[in-house]
């Protein structure tokens, strides 16, 4: 049975080695039980620019699971994006799906592998300009080297899928729930190109250590990351790609919108009507506001029930109706005392005639 898996391997690899590195061939690997949980690591800091995260996983070998640590890697070409190896459940058995760079992230199963690869898409950053600008709302990079950076966190949250329990595989009981969103299935039908050969390196160095099988480690590997980032290897980007400039105008700029202090200066608006508020200069206790909106009738600009905390701002312009400047209070006969107090209207002493309303005319006399 051992010879026979081999054999399809080795036909499955011959296969491959016909097809261009540019449409990228799926090599398909089929278990029989699950693989391990995800262990949970923190991302190592990206020492410098445009290079990809390449997240951790389990591969298949020698009979048993086992860790390929996660690794900084070179992007192969402007523009390029790493979709993630994953494992998917199918009739009753585990098959392997490999990994691969284009233009897109595509689908991988909905595993939160982390480092941006929360599930869905990724959320670590984004081409701009030629240049991998970094969401350091999720990725760790060394900002005194790494300038093209931004922070992100609605991306993160709308992309992330829960899996509390770290499982390592899409579908069947107890895997990940997860199918294929539109974006997603346009990007798996794109023009992709294969991992480099320093990934492959990457691999068959993991596969030749003991440590790093499920057997032998129980499913918790020493070597979780890779320390240094990978070689760099360069690719032509796919045929047809179009290279999307996203200009640097999408970073901080989201943490300025405080324009709301622009309200303050209406408050004074309704001052103007201060015009007929000649006497205003004695009106100061009636904090402004209260005679602006009786002062439209300028003939009658001394209602009694609001002149009667000002008893000297009569207008003296307007005591032509003197049955109107007859404030039931103290000011009878004073329309035209403006400058006296209260009661010494000797001068004025003329329009005595029309006092005769006034409630209080019998204390008059003393006047005359």
């Amino acid at each position: 049975m051992r010879s026979f898996c081999s054999a399809r391997l080795l036909l499955l690899a011959l296969l491959v080695s016909l097809i261009p590195a540019s449409s990228h061939a799926q090599l398909i690997i089929s278990v029989n039980f699950a693989p391990p949980e995800l262990p949970v690591y923190e991302q190592p800091i990206c020492p410098e620019p445009d290079l990809m995260w390449v997240p951790g996983y389990w591969a298949w070998g020698e009979g048993d699971y086992y860790w390929v640590p996660g690794a900084w890697v070179p992007a192969p070409y402007e523009g390029a994006l790493w979709t993630p190896h994953y494992w998917g459940w199918s009739n009753g058995r585990f098959l392997f799906h490999e990994g691969y760079w284009g233009p897109h992230v595509g689908y991988y199963g909905g595993v939160n592998y982390g480092g941006g690869y929360e599930g869905i898409g990724f959320a670590g950053g984004e081409w701009r300009g030629g240049s991998f600008a970094y969401n350091t709302a999720v990725m760790h990079v060394n900002e005194t080297v790494i300038h093209t950076t931004y922070i992100d966190r609605t991306i993160v949250v709308n992309n992330t899928i829960v899996n509390n329990n770290h499982v390592a595989y899409n579908g069947g009981p107890g895997g990940v729930q997860h199918q294929a969103t539109a974006s997603e299935q346009v990007a798996v039908h794109e023009q992709h190109v294969a991992p480099t050969r320093f990934q492959a390196q990457h691999v068959a160095a993991a596969r030749a250590d003991k440590t790093s099988y499920a057997k032998t480690n129980g499913g918790h590997p020493k070597t979780l990351v890779d320390a240094k980032p990978l070689a760099a290897e360069k690719h032509a980007a796919p045929a047809g790609m179009k290279t999307e400039a996203k200009t640097a105008p999408k970073a901080e700029a989201k943490t300025a919108p405080k324009v709301e202090a622009k309200t303050a200066p209406k408050a004074e608006s309704h001052a103007a009507p201060a015009q007929h508020a000649a006497p205003a200069q004695h009106a100061a206790p009636a904090e402004r506001a209260t005679p602006a909106q009786h002062a439209a009738p300028v003939q009658h600009a001394a209602p009694a029930e609001r002149a009667a905390p000002a008893p000297r701002a009569t207008p003296a312009q307007h005591a032509a109706p003197p049955q109107h400047a007859a404030p039931a209070e103290r000011a009878a006969p004073v329309q035209h005392a403006a400058p006296a107090e209260r009661a010494a209207p000797a001068q004025h002493a003329a329009p005595a005639p029309h006092a005769a309303p006034a409630p209080k005319a019998e204390s008059k006399p003393r006047g005359l």
